[in-house]
Order: C-alpha cells, then sequence, then structure tokens
C-alpha cells in the first residue's frame, strides 16, 4: 500500500491527479500545467513536502560539510533554521538532486 501524507484528502477533495511517487501517492497536477503555471506566474504557488526526509547536520565541521556538498551557503544559516538547496552540480554540469 502506498504512504499517504497528512494532506491527501486535501489534494484528493481539491480534485488533484494522484500518482505513485517514491512509495507515496502524491498529486502531480489540479487544473492542468498551463492553468497551473499562469497561477503561479500571476499570484503564488505552494509544493508540499511533507513527503519528504529530514537530515541533521552536526558537529565541529558541519558548516564546512554543509557548504561541500549543497549549492547555497550553509553558513548563512542560523542552528534549527533551513533552506531550500541543490545537492552539488555533477561533474556536467547538472543538478543532482533538490534537497
Amino acid at each position: 500500500m502506498l504512504k499517504r501524507n497528512a494532506l491527501y484528502e486535501i489534494h484528493q477533495s481539491l480534485g488533484a491527479k494522484l500518482v505513485k511517487f517514491g512509495g507515496w501517492e502524491m498529486p502531480v497536477q489540479y487544473s492542468g500545467i498551463i492553468g497551473e503555471h499562469l497561477a503561479v506566474r500571476s499570484g503564488n504557488g505552494l509544493f508540499d513536502i511533507s513527503h519528504l526526509g529530514e537530515i541533521f547536520v552536526s558537529g565541529k565541521d558541519a558548516r564546512h560539510f554543509i557548504n561541500s556538498v549543497l549549492a547555497n551557503d550553509g553558513t548563512r544559516l542560523d542552528v534549527g533554521e533551513k533552506q531550500y538547496t541543490s545537492l552539488s552540480c555533477n561533474d556536467s554540469g547538472g543538478v543532482i538532486n533538490d534537497m
């Protein structure tokens, strides 16, 4: 059985197209790509990240480690803060994954 996050019933009631994604039943679309694109460009959008994992990095070299593997500057973060970033680029300059 696929996992469902806390917002599953809301996504379903709003008519989301739900698909299997990494063991989760996740919404990928509501009204359509063009309509959703225009809504975000003229207003705002929300991405449900409740299915994503968390990592905690600690220790005296934590900031150095974060800066060596992520694209953003981890030294700007205070303890307990987080930021959306990407895992450092691969040898071809492409993003490995978002974080």
